[in-house]
């Protein structure tokens, strides 16, 4: 290992409109906004990116930059097709896609390095609730930049009665080209096809893309690898307190009418979600906690 990456760094700059931290560690380089505490893109050193950040994200206050691996949370997608116990908990007239803190700056809790890794601590209050969802809770998110990449979203619900949230980290990869990577250890699995009626159906083989996709896998159970066979590397996705996962790829007619995305950037990424979704909804007792976590690296591919 170089010299020049073994003492871990951290630069604070503001891009446009938002504060942002740049982390120099010894393994890799990643940058994180302030706004929805989100790690935009991460890269090994001497490697392909391995988290992808559009080339045409708009650093703004109050939306969501395309790309890296922004926090959906307390629902997932659009509220209108979670389960009714999550959208009851809203009662306000617009439902934002993907919830209610993408947009809104977190509190930088504490950088530090812990166990060989610097660890970056976001927590987001909501003792008062949030506009027309009116819960006492907090959130907090953990980043670990060590050999593995982690990120630990845990949610404490501080209010007298049980809450009901949906949540991804919608977390987008670099890939060579997403025509020619597959994906293992979904086999088996049940999973929801959201652009053929929402009908539920089994995972025959690894998955590949071969057109604009968008699934919620469940039954999760083994750790999913994004096999690239142009850069010979395997992305592993380890995750822990989750059995559902959604794959999403716009392909090419749906990138078109994408913001903050270019019309041939559906070929250098995929998102594989870790996430409680459908019926992996996580319900937080009055009083505690409950965390859901990831972790990612990657491998030479093996013969």
């Amino acid at each position: 290992m170089s010299s020049a990456y073994t003492t871990p760094r951290v630069e604070q700059l503001t891009i446009d409109e938002l504060p942002c931290w740049r982390i120099h560690t010894e393994f890799g380089e990643a940058l994180i906004a302030q706004q929805g505490a989100q790690m935009l893109s991460y890269q090994p050193h001497e490697q392909p990116p391995l988290v992808w950040l559009s080339e045409q994200a708009e650093y703004k206050h109050g939306q969501s930059l395309r790309g890296g691996a922004p926090v959906c949370w307390p629902w997932f997608g659009d509220l209108a097709r979670n389960p009714v116990q999550v959208r009851t908990e809203f009662d306000g007239e617009k439902a934002p896609a993907h919830g209610l803190v993408r947009g809104i700056d977190w509190q930088l809790e504490d950088i530090a390095d812990e166990q060989g890794a610097l660890s970056v601590h976001w927590k987001f209050d909501a003792h008062h609730g949030l506009p027309g969802w009116p819960h006492a809770a907090e959130l907090s998110l953990v980043m670990r930049f060590g050999e593995r990449l982690g990120l630990e979203l845990t949610t404490r619900n501080l209010g007298d009665k049980p809450l009901a949230v949906s949540q991804a980290l919608h977390t987008y990869f670099a890939v060579s080209d997403s025509r020619e990577i597959s994906i293992d250890g979904l086999q088996g699995c049940r999973y929801i096809e959201t652009l053929e009626n929402w009908e539920e159906r089994r995972q025959d083989g690894v998955v590949r893309i071969e057109g604009e996709t968008d699934r919620i896998y469940l039954d999760v159970d083994r750790t999913l690898v994004i096999r690239d066979p142009q850069w010979q590397r395997g992305i592993h996705i380890q995750a822990s307190h989750s059995r559902s996962a959604v794959v999403w790829n716009p392909w090419v007619d749906k990138s078109q009418r994408l913001s903050q995305f270019a019309n041939d950037a559906w070929q250098d990424m995929l998102c594989i979600e870790t996430a409680r979704v459908w019926d992996d909804v996580l319900n937080v007792a009055p009083g505690r906690s409950e965390t859901m976590s990831v972790e990612i690296w990657s491998a030479p591919l093996s013969a």
